[in-house]
């Protein structure tokens, strides 16, 4: 428990620090004024000015806010600074400073996804060399070694993993499995009965991929590729749901502190990944077009910049105000159903 919240703590840390300097920066570029950057919520246990700038830090650290000029938001002592309102501003500008909290945690996404290809690899599912044979199975025991490239299943050449990995299922079925495979430069070929796994119902050889490290250059024009990619399948699974056609787990803070605290135990690596695939969700969720999110102010705008009229920021705020109850009532239904899990995977059998 005691890891899970250290982990859980950093990630909110790291991404809503992300998130806000990210309004900050394109607030500060837009010559809006900012009166206060804070992380945490509740009453202030330090606190510095710098400039026009409050820094702030609260007492529960678990969100954080940047207070602009002109957004109402303003204190007793506070005034915006002439021609530094947020509300001045064109609407193109409003629109940046809104996206940018978003922005900056996808730009994140991909510094740590670079990060890990560089440093770490993934698996290379582009050639079919052995990263690692699992004990007891009928690779190991018919003396396949770690980097044997296989190069013919059956008779059949195979060029990746998925093509590796689909003929040994299908092959299987109809009795041994003859491989050819490259042992430093030289070929052999070996015949292995590979029978139905009873775990998981498919003939399995009992073999992993192995790991590819990136170059720098090539594990950032990667890290985009993986970015892009994993946006859209968040993107496709969030349509799914909305259209009726699929399901969404949806996970609040006590499911996100526990999975924080698996891929903390993991290793730094793991623990990397989990944060680059937080703040890729956060980054998208909130540029969704719901009252109270980014999205939704985002949304808003746009309509004024295609109709040339403002909202009259009496109906904004109601609006937004309503949305806000929303994904508080949310948050709490998410964490509720969260905890029943925690408590349901930690009481004893009866």
């Amino acid at each position: 428990m005691g890891i899970s919240a250290v982990a859980f703590l950093l990630v909110i840390a790291i991404c809503v620090i992300s998130h806000e300097f990210g309004h900050f920066v394109s607030a500060r570029f837009s010559g809006v004024q900012v009166h206060e950057f804070a992380f945490g919520m509740g009453p202030t246990l330090f606190t510095r000015k710098h400039g026009d700038t409050l820094w702030s830090i609260r007492l529960i650290p678990i969100g954080g806010f940047v207070r602009l000029a002109g957004m109402g938001e303003e204190q007793i002592d506070e005034e915006a600074n002439p021609g530094m309102s947020f509300q001045e501003k064109p609407a193109w500008k409003r629109l940046m400073i809104l996206a940018g909290g978003s922005a900056s945690n996808i730009f994140l996404a991909v510094v740590f996804t670079a990060i890990l290809l560089w440093g770490h690899g993934v698996l290379d599912l582009e050639s079919t060399r052995i990263g690692e044979l699992m004990q007891g199975y009928p690779a190991e025991i018919a003396g396949l070694r770690e980097g044997d490239v296989i190069r013919e299943v059956s008779g059949e050449s195979v060029d990746n993993w998925n093509q590796l990995s689909g003929k040994i299922r299908e092959k299987a079925k109809d009795g041994p499995v003859i491989l050819r495979f490259d042992r430093n430069g030289v070929m052999h070929i070996i015949e292995i009965d590979i029978p139905l796994d009873p775990e998981y119902n498919v003939p399995l050889l009992g073999i992993r991929p192995s790991m590819a490290k990136y170059p720098p250059v090539r594990a950032i024009t990667g890290s985009f590729s993986y970015i892009i990619n994993f946006s859209i399948e968040i993107v496709k699974g969030i349509w799914e749901w909305a259209s009726g056609r699929g399901q969404v787990d949806v996970t609040g803070p006590v499911g996100i502190a526990s999975m924080a605290g698996q891929a903390a135990r993991q290793g730094f690596w793991t623990f990397l990944a989990f944060l680059s695939m937080i703040n890729l969700h956060l980054g998208i969720l909130n540029l969704l077009p719901f009252p109270a999110l980014d999205g939704g102010r985002i949304l808003i705008i746009s309509g004024e910049i295609l109709t040339g009229r403002k909202l009259p920021q009496k109906w904004e705020s109601m609006v937004h105000l309503a949305g806000f109850v929303l994904l508080i009532l949310l948050l709490i239904f998410v964490t509720w159903k969260d905890l029943v899990k925690l408590i349901g995977s930690i009481s004893p059998n009866r």
